[in-house]
């Protein structure tokens, strides 16, 4: 097949208006060899090129930022990951893996000049282990498809981030996915034996084992949260937990937001880890209660979910003891589930704050940050202030417990500057939240979103550090280039690094 526009005769011939620039036709020619060296190792039907084609590809949740891939390849085996892969490589294009599109800080946005491979065929679930309490996944499977097939064993997959019914256990070790009970249970890292798949290069690899350790240096940590860049993932041994006898969840309502955020250290200090422990704040809970009518009291100032599980007597003692602490911070009033579905009530507001915020504003900038526990009353604040200083409205959901931050930045990305002071404003609370002992990220990666807030968190050499092990993994730098780690150049365009006598200089951060 060819993609080239004419010869170059015809092209003299053609009017000097018409002819396509150097570096268009630079990039039709390259996109011309790879797809003839794509077509043979996949059908023709698995590898999309044609812009109506590619646009869906053109970005993941963080929909700010698009940008068309090169082309499309859809493998349907291992070896034909394995095969693209290599000759990808042997090309030096670079190789971007997409699961199920749903990150939401452009960890999956495509290179104009590179291949995204999709990997959503890869969705079976290979192996159930009743004894040992694993399943065998491919990476394309749905994390919570999981669940669905291993509930009537009494088991389930724990950690739950909010795109559950859509995301990729995948794309879960590529960000290190957790949820809103990963305070009890864990991210992904912790819920996963082994993860398999290939090089950049088309190697076959594996880290962590089906036993409780491997030989060796443990990498199983280094690749979940990877974020794509050091290895494409195929399949995956996930653990499986047993399904609590009865779980209960206490819905608190606090008229003033630090009362919210001390009750959270209460609870904590207390020596109670909550299976979850979530907090939305009242912008977000009218939005929520609005969409799915979970009962929420629209007077409060923030509502606070707290949720037990056990055996029935673990979860009495648990429930009383919260009720306790909570009432003592301040609580206005408290409402405990007494059925499952009404559990399940309570939940449906906080697992539907993302798409209730998108039917109250054209766009929205989900961010995700962490701070320590004890300064969630400081955090909401001072965002509250950024709401007036950029002009924008700004609603907050926070895994609380582990004092990930979720404030969602609303605005309208047909007006160019409401997008660019979206951009400023999810930069300062990322900045802020350093500056209060926290950082730039909690669950959903860094992306292309944090890139320059990396240049705050970390110094020259601590990246240096990043780039290091890229490098071991990568040496070409073709897997999910230009996400995650900031070069020099970037964060002294960003401000946040200055050379000063010819030294690379990391100004310190006020702390508040």
């Amino acid at each position: 097949m060819s993609l080239i526009f004419g010869t170059e005769e015809e092209l003299d011939e053609t009017e000097t208006d018409l002819v396509p620039p150097p570096e268009q036709l630079l990039s039709v020619q390259l996109q011309s060899s790879v797809v003839q060296a794509l077509s043979k190792v996949l059908a023709a039907e698995d590898i999309l090129y044609t812009p109506e084609d590619t646009t869906p590809y053109e970005c993941d949740g963080l929909t700010a930022y698009r940008q068309r891939p090169l082309c499309v390849a859809i493998p349907r085996t291992t070896q034909e990951v394995q095969a693209v892969l290599k000759v990808c490589h042997e090309l030096g294009v670079p190789v971007i893996a997409r699961g199920a599109g749903t990150g939401l800080s452009g960890g999956a946005m495509p290179s104009i000049k590179g291949v995204t491979l999709s990997m959503a065929r890869f969705n079976q679930i290979l192996d159930i282990d009743l004894v040992s309490r694993t399943a065998l996944v491919q990476c394309g499977v749905r994390n919570l498809s999981i669940s669905e097939a291993v509930s009537a064993f009494g088991l389930y997959y724990a950690p739950d981030p909010s795109s559950q019914i859509a995301c990729t256990i995948g794309g879960n070790v590529a960000e290190n996915s957790g949820g809103v009970h990963c305070l009890k249970y864990g991210l992904t890292l912790h819920n996963v034996l082994k993860v398999k798949g290939f090089t950049v290069s088309g190697e076959p690899i594996e880290f962590g084992s089906d036993a409780l350790d491997s030989p060796g240096l443990d990498l199983l940590p280094l690749v979940v949260g990877s974020e794509g860049m050091l290895a494409i993932t195929t399949e995956v041994t996930v653990k499986l937990t047993p399904k609590p006898e009865l779980a209960r969840c206490i819905m608190a309502s606090f008229d003033d937001l630090r009362k919210a955020g001390d009750a959270v250290a209460a609870i904590i200090a207390a020596g109670i880890i909550p299976a979850g422990l979530e907090m939305m704040d009242k912008p977000m809970t009218a939005a929520v209660e609005d969409f799915v009518h979970a009962g929420y009291d629209l007077n409060a100032q923030a509502i606070l979910l707290c949720e037990s599980d056990g055996t029935r007597e673990e979860v009495a003692e648990e429930i009383e003891r919260m009720t306790e602490v909570l009432q003592k911070s301040g609580a206005t009033a408290t409402l405990i589930s007494q059925s499952e579905s009404e559990r399940l009530r309570f939940w449906s507001g906080r697992k539907n704050a993302f798409p209730a915020s998108g039917r109250i504003s054209p766009d929205y900038m989900c961010m995700d940050s962490t701070i320590p526990r004890k300064r969630l009353a400081d955090i909401l604040q001072a965002i509250a202030q950024m709401e007036q200083k950029y002009q924008l409205r700004c609603a907050n959901v926070f895994h609380a417990g582990d004092g990930n931050l979720h404030p969602l930045i609303m605005f309208d990305a047909n007006d160019p500057d409401q997008l660019h002071r979206a951009e400023l404003f999810g930069a300062d609370i990322l900045e802020t939240s350093v500056q209060m002992g926290g950082t730039v990220t909690g669950e959903h990666g860094v992306g292309v979103e944090k890139l320059n807030s990396m240049c705050v968190q970390f110094t020259p050499e601590e990246r240096e550090q990043m780039f290091s092990i890229k490098r071991a993994f990568d040496p070409q730098s073709l897997l999910n280039p230009g996400k995650v780690i900031p070069t020099l150049q970037r964060c002294v365009e960003y401000g946040r690094q200055v050379i000063h006598h010819g030294q690379v200089a990391h100004p310190t951060l006020p702390r508040f």
